[in-house]
């Protein structure tokens, strides 16, 4: 009897119990999370690309506007060069021998004989 219990105790020690159910689950999830990984990287990929030639796309307008700007700063010295005083006067302005500038009081006022505990704010004026 021992002899045959040791047998049987061999035996189910070397089969190998084979449950299809857990495995086709597994298979399943992992075909799954493939599926998703691979939905990502392509999602990735794609939005890879566009940025780059969204930001090409961008550096061509950049070269554009500052060749623009340069065209018009070109254009700006040129005519600021060519503004002297009988143009002005031409145009009606006067030359002020006395100007008058416009003044704003301060807002607040510190009186240091007082200590800085006497400080008032001032209204604005202008």
């Amino acid at each position: 009897m021992k002899q045959t219990s040791l047998k049987i105790k061999n035996y189910t020690a070397n089969v190998n119990v084979i449950d299809y159910d857990v495995k086709k689950r597994l298979l399943h999830f992992l075909l799954i999370v493939l599926g998703v990984l691979a939905l990502s990287y392509v999602f990735i990929l794609t939005n890879m690309v566009w940025s780059v030639v969204e930001r090409r796309a961008l550096t061509n307008e950049v070269q554009l506007l500052s060749s623009e700007v340069g065209d018009l700063e070109l254009k700006y010295l040129s005519l600021s060069n060519s503004i002297d005083t009988t143009l002005s006067s031409s145009m009606g302005f006067k030359e002020i021998i006395k100007p008058n500038f416009a003044t704003r009081k301060s807002l607040v006022r510190v009186n240091f004989n007082d200590g800085l505990n006497n400080i008032k704010l001032v209204k604005n004026e202008i």
